[in-house]
């Protein structure tokens, strides 16, 4: 960080602030403490009979590969309100939510991904700016080694894995990114 975004002056240090047990990028001049956390990446996982509705994306990252519509969460906006734009967005689609079904985190890209399940209102659906393609699929037509994000992976296993059971759980899941081996 080269200059404080509070008061403009250059040169914010990293240490850690009094009571705090993280190193935090603070303004010698106005005494504001930057925080840097995770984003919030918000979806919904539309469903239409037996059938689930995915987007294929038209933009980086992953652009080509299929994804549950989601994006993320903008200021001012509750997680619920963020999933239904960024299904509307994506796939033109109005939804109603029938509630959370997975949280899963990738820390080493500090974004958490909170997908909620949601019934696709009237069956109606097109395709939005950010994708080329919309497609309702049933279990055995998922694309599996085109889906884009191992979330949406972990977020299809787990609805389908419950709908088999009859359930609807709420699922928390980790990616464990490989770290790197220093001595290499």
């Amino acid at each position: 960080m080269n200059y404080c975004s509070h008061c403009g002056a250059s040169g914010p240090v990293l240490e850690i602030p009094e009571g705090d047990n993280r190193p935090r990028f603070i303004c010698k001049s106005c005494d504001t403490i930057h925080y840097s956390n995770p984003n919030i990446v918000a979806g919904c996982l539309p469903i239409w009979g037996d059938k689930v509705l995915l987007c294929r994306r038209a933009i980086p990252p992953r652009e080509g590969y299929w994804n549950v519509p989601s994006g993320y969460l903008e200021n001012g906006e509750s997680v619920e309100e963020g999933a239904i734009r960024e299904v509307w967005e994506e796939a033109e689609a109005k939804v109603t939510i029938r509630g959370v079904h997975s949280l899963y985190s990738l820390p080493h890209i500090n974004q958490i991904y909170i997908h909620f399940l949601a019934d696709l209102e009237d069956g109606q659906y097109g395709v939005g700016p950010e994708s080329s393609e919309t497609q309702l699929f049933s279990e055995e037509e998922i694309p599996w080694q085109e889906i884009a994000f191992t979330s949406s992976v972990f977020t299809l296993k787990k609805f389908f894995a419950d709908r088999q059971e009859g359930q609807q759980n709420t699922h928390l899941g980790v990616y464990d990114y490989p770290k790197k081996d220093p001595s290499k």
